[in-house]
């Protein structure tokens, strides 16, 4: 069974520090372009960090500098560090798991709730 599982949300005061981490099952996640993904209420779904199978990475301008993706092959497992946090960085944030470039599919979490106080 594929599953991808959030944990580390919680609540932090601005200026704090968070650590998510997805623990995937079923899959490797250095075979996937594995991406963590926030939703904020009212908002759109958006991405946030991409790590590529190669370990290059990409970040969303607003958590540039603040957040950071990285992957423990051994744990099969991705992190999402979050330092600096601020408000706005509230979200219910989500793992993905994606193949859909060589004819795979993708696979999403269930979520983890972040919530940065002021």
């Amino acid at each position: 069974q594929v599953q991808l599982v959030e944990s580390g949300g919680g609540l932090v005061e601005a200026g704090g520090s968070l650590r998510l981490s997805c623990a995937a099952s079923g899959i490797i996640v250095s075979f996937n372009v594995m991406s963590w993904h926030r939703q904020a209420p009212g908002k759109q779904r958006e991405v946030v960090a991409t790590m590529t199978r190669g370990g290059n990475t990409n970040y969303a301008d607003s958590v540039k500098g603040r957040f950071t993706i990285s992957r423990d092959n051994a744990k099969n497992t991705v992190y999402l560090q979050m330092n600096s946090l601020k408000p706005e960085d509230t979200a219910v944030y989500f793992c993905n798991a994606d193949t859909r470039d060589i004819g795979g599919r993708q696979v999403w979490g269930q979520g983890t709730l972040v919530t940065v106080s002021s």
